[in-house]
């Protein structure tokens, strides 16, 4: 197979790929932020959580639910700043996957990159990571 990236090439594409995966991961996790309510260990991200309260009819008192799961709608996410956060890393992680994976593309696949196509996805992933 021949490629159209040199060794440096092929480096940014491999590093590219971890840094984007491990991006991906850190934003689907719910492990941003810890801390207790109602004596129980909760943590959450910008749009899963775990160990979270709801309010219980039949009892009529705030029980906590000792699971992880997304938010029941965008709105459900605590504040604007959170929704905020959650389109503007998706869409990060999105973009860094998308020059990752056009890289790898680059090791298999001769002349797919050119050197302004490598500008070209080097300022996308900036923006990306910025």
């Amino acid at each position: 197979m021949a490629s159209s990236l040199t060794c440096t090439g092929v480096i940014w594409a491999l590093l590219s790929f971890l840094c984007a995966a491990t991006s991906c991961v850190g934003f689907f996790m719910p492990y941003w932020l810890w801390g207790s309510q109602l004596g129980k260990s909760v943590s959450f991200g910008t749009f899963r959580r775990c160990s979270y309260p709801v309010h219980d009819e039949s009892r009529q008192m705030m029980v906590m639910v000792e699971e992880c799961g997304r938010y029941a709608s965008f709105q459900g996410i605590p504040s604007a700043e959170w929704r905020i956060c959650t389109i503007v890393t998706g869409l990060g992680c999105g973009l860094l996957l998308l020059v990752a994976l056009t890289a790898l593309m680059g090791c298999c696949v001769s002349e797919l990159i050119s050197r302004t196509v490598g500008r070209v996805a080097g300022g996308i992933q900036f923006l990306g990571g910025k």
